[in-house]
């Protein structure tokens, strides 16, 4: 018998495989992340109320219109993207404490792509989430004045600020050793920037050194992003850049955002690929 030996030619190195692998691990992050209707559901509560109760109950205390309504209701958007995405973070602990992370670290694949694949989960889970919260303040009577170009920028605004705050979420989860730690850091992650991101009230109503720590945050050109794609207002674009074109302001916020999303995510695959050989 004889041995047949195959070369390659010179200089040429086989591909790593990289999308079955990533379908694989979004799959298997998906069945860890979405096994009951009780973990899409519960998200979903704090947003409903504040677009269905609280944002009518605000409308009526302050003698506002109707409008108001829509500006909170995009003003939840920016209080469910952080709140799924850092709870998201919770699974990536307990898969590094209990389950499959350190088989998974032993198998021939880009360690990023680990990354990126539970990446995919939460940007899916939070798409659907949104999705419902929007559906529900229609059925509530919300109004919302979108064009297929508005809807294009609130898609893009809200994907590129959930995937940069998942990248926040997994850059804590491996860097807390704990889960009771990272929910102590939660409420000052995702819930303290919507304070002061315009949720509720325009970042002009804000005190001034206040109004200008605003224009820094990711959150505040997201919810202005996505005022202006589905309701038409680019006042609080206008408060951030205080120019006269609306789709030159949309094109910097979106830059923002987009450079948020990119520094986070590539921040978010060097601390696992640190933490996983420690």
């Amino acid at each position: 018998m004889s041995v047949v030996e195959i070369a390659l030619p010179t200089g040429r190195r086989p591909r790593p495989r990289t999308f079955g692998p990533l379908a694989t691990l979004a799959h298997r992050r998906f069945q860890l992340t979405a096994r009951t209707p009780r973990e899409f559901v519960v998200p979903l509560l704090t947003p409903i109320m504040f677009a269905l109760v609280i944002a009518p109950a605000l409308k009526t205390a302050l003698h506002t219109d109707t409008s108001y309504e829509s500006f909170v209701a995009i003003g939840t958007v920016g209080l469910l993207i952080p709140l799924n995405t850092m709870f998201s973070g919770l699974g990536v602990i307990v898969d590094r404490i209990s389950g499959a992370q350190r088989e998974l670290l032993s198998a021939p694949i880009r360690r990023g792509l680990i990354v990126v694949g539970n990446l995919l989960v939460a940007l899916a889970i939070t798409a659907l989430q949104v999705g419902v919260l929007l559906a529900v303040a229609v059925a509530r009577g919300i109004q919302f004045h979108a064009t297929a170009a508005g809807i294009a920028w609130f898609v893009g605004a809200a994907a590129l600020f959930t995937v940069g705050m998942y990248g926040m979420a997994e850059i804590l989860a491996n860097r807390v050793p704990r889960q009771e730690e990272y929910i102590a850091r939660v409420p000052a992650i995702a819930i303290l920037p919507w304070f002061l991101a315009g949720a509720l009230f325009p970042i002009t109503a804000l005190p001034h050194f206040l109004m200008w720590f605003a224009k820094l945050l990711p959150l505040t050109h997201g919810l202005a992003l996505m005022r202006y794609g589905l309701l038409g207002d680019s006042t609080g674009l206008h408060a951030i850049w205080h120019l006269g074109n609306a789709t030159e302001m949309a094109v910097l916020s979106l830059g923002v955002v987009a450079v948020f999303a990119a520094l986070l995510t590539t921040a978010s695959i060097r601390v696992f690929s640190h933490s996983a050989v420690r």
